[in-house]
């Protein structure tokens, strides 16, 4: 569960990134999180992740209030959470199977565990034929799905997705965006991040839009033309 209640975050320069934000996520919604650059979808993510604490409000995640959480405790916030970024992130020099397990090691799961987890979330990426092949040795979209297998790997209740499509070719996007599906059918949380409006136009989910540090609007589909000229606003939103 996340619920924001009145949270604003103001930078020490006086930069008012979010006023007021009041949001509710459930456990397994799928939520797009949209709205033009600078409009403070950073600042909310960073919020999350606990990044960043906020100036005013309060902020549960996952049973973790944030606005008054002790710094030894935010490592164990951070496990309940699998972070997917557009760079992906991933270590040149270790395998696919060495990138999956490093997020179970930084936390000490036993090999044994490792031994059992990552060849069962390397297949559900569909990724167990590259298991020793190295980053460099695979496409964009193989990447993606690594750093998804990762963001998975210890079992999160909340995954969030930075821009997943932002660094593959159009004709992946939908395989990402299924994969992000699979990941919420198993009852994560997902929170996707993006400005792509093509996933929009064709997935009528839950979308929240955000502007000016502010949320403007909170509801299935998506057609205020976010971003697009009037002419083209006009077309998508015939389409939703």
């Amino acid at each position: 569960m996340i619920t924001f209640q009145n949270v604003s975050m103001a930078y020490p320069d006086g930069t008012v990134a979010l006023k007021e934000i009041n949001l509710e996520i459930a456990d397994g919604e799928f939520v797009f999180l949209v709205g033009p650059s600078g409009a403070g979808k950073t600042t909310l993510t960073r919020l999350l992740l606990c990044e960043e604490r906020v100036s005013a409000g309060s902020l549960e995640v996952n049973g973790y209030h944030l606005e008054r959480i002790r710094s030894r405790k935010i490592p164990y916030l951070r496990r309940t959470m699998g972070t997917v970024f557009q760079d992906f992130k991933l270590f040149e020099k270790m395998t696919v199977y060495e990138n999956v397990a490093f997020a179970m090691r930084v936390i000490g799961e036993k090999h044994s565990v490792i031994r059992k987890r990552v060849p069962f979330f390397l297949n559900v990426v569909g990724l167990t034929d590259k298991a020793h092949s190295f980053p460099g040795q695979l496409s964009g979209g193989e990447q993606q799905r690594v750093a998804f297998a990762r963001a998975m790997v210890n079992n999160p209740s909340l995954v969030i997705a930075d821009e997943p499509t932002g660094n593959i070719d159009n004709a992946l996007r939908d395989d990402i965006l299924d994969l992000l599906l699979r990941i919420n059918k198993l009852g994560k949380t997902v929170l996707v991040v993006t400005h792509d409006e093509e996933l929009l136009r064709r997935h009528r989910k839950r979308t929240v839009e955000i502007r000016s540090g502010e949320i403007v609007s909170d509801g299935i589909g998506y057609s205020d033309g976010f971003g697009l000229s009037d002419e083209t606003a006009e077309r998508t939103g015939s389409l939703l």
